[in-house]
C-alpha cells in the first residue's frame, strides 16, 4: 500500500537503490567486503560516480543498508521457524534443534551475506547503533526456550552474569520481555510481592526473575555455539572432513539442552 502511494520519481529511488545493493551482494559474493567498489557498480549501471552518490553517500553507508537487510531477512526467517515449531505438540529441545537447524540454513544459503554480519566486513568498518535491535531480532525466539529451562552446574556462572546483566540494563530486561513475556510478567509479580520474597529477584535496576536470566543466559550461550560452527563451515573449514554441518550444530545444542535440562 505505502509503495503504491509513492510517487514516480520516488519509486525509481527505490528502484535504483534495490539495483545498487544486489550488484554490491554480487560483488561481495565474489570477493568479500575487499571487492566493494562503488566507481564498478555505478560503471555497471550506466551511471556516473557522482550520480550514485545521489543514492548513498560512500561505501559505509552501502554498507549499513546491506547489513539491516540481511540482520532484516534472518530475522524473519527466524520468526517464521520459531512460529512453525510452536505448531503441534514438540517439545522445547525439539524447537530449539529448528531453531538452531533454521539459523544454519539462512547462513549457508546467503554465506556471503551472513560474513556482512559476522565482524567488520573492510578494515575500520564500523556498523551503526541501531544494527543491536536488529541482532536481538534474530535471536529473540530463542528466549522463550531457556526461559522454561532448569541450568545445572555447569552454566551457572553464565547464568549469575547474564542476570547481574539483566539487573544492570533495562534495554536487556526489554529485549527478554519481548520474547519471553512470561519471564518478564513472573518479574513484575515479585516487585509486587512482600520485600523479604523479592530481594532475591530484585536488583537495582530492577525485578530479575531466575525465567529471565536463563533465557538470557541460554540464547547467549546459543548465539556462541551458533556462531562458532555456521561460521567456520560457511568460512569453507569443514571442507575434508567427514561429518556435516548440521551434524556438528545438532551435537552442539543437545549439549546445551542438556546444560539447562530442556525437555
Amino acid at each position: 500500500m505505502e509503495r503504491a502511494q509513492q510517487g514516480p520519481r520516488a519509486r525509481y529511488r527505490e528502484q535504483t537503490r534495490a539495483e545498487i545493493k544486489d550488484l554490491a551482494l554480487r560483488q561481495l559474493a565474489e570477493g568479500g567486503g575487499t571487492a566493494l567498489a562503488l566507481t564498478r557498480i555505478a560503471k555497471e549501471m550506466g551511471l556516473s560516480g557522482p550520480a550514485l552518490y545521489r543514492y548513498f553517500t560512500g561505501r559505509d553507508d552501502l554498507l549499513n543498508a546491506l547489513i539491516r537487510d540481511a540482520y532484516d531477512d534472518a530475522a524473519a526467517a527466524m520468526a517464521r521457524a520459531a512460529a512453525r515449531s510452536a505448531k503441534g505438540s514438540r517439545g522445547v529441545r525439539a524447537r530449539l534443534h529448528d531453531l538452531a537447524e533454521a539459523y544454519r540454513a539462512w547462513a549457508v544459503a546467503e554465506p556471503h551475506r551472513y560474513l556482512l554480519l559476522q565482524g567488520a566486513p573492510i578494515p575500520g568498518y564500523v556498523a551503526p547503533p541501531d544494527t543491536l535491535e536488529r541482532a536481538r531480532a534474530v535471536l529473540g525466539p530463542f528466549l522463550p526456550l531457556f526461559a522454561t529451562g532448569n541450568p545445572g552446574p555447569a552454566v551457572a556462572a553464565t547464568v549469575d552474569e547474564m542476570t547481574a546483566w539483566l539487573t544492570a540494563e533495562e534495554s536487556v530486561r526489554a529485549w527478554v520481555a519481548q520474547y519471553a513475556p512470561e519471564a518478564a510478567e513472573a518479574a513484575e509479580a515479585a516487585e509486587a510481592t512482600e520485600p523479604a520474597e523479592a530481594a532475591e529477584v530484585t536488583g537495582a535496576g530492577g525485578a530479575v526473575t531466575a525465567a529471565a536470566a536463563h533465557a538470557l543466559a541460554g540464547a547467549v550461550l546459543a548465539w556462541a555455539q551458533l556462531h562458532g560452527s555456521v561460521s567456520l563451515e560457511v568460512a569453507g573449514q569443514f571442507a575434508g572432513m567427514a561429518h556435516r554441518g548440521g551434524t556438528l550444530l545438532g551435537a552442539q545444542m543437545e549439549l546445551l539442552a542438556d546444560a539447562f535440562g530442556l525437555e
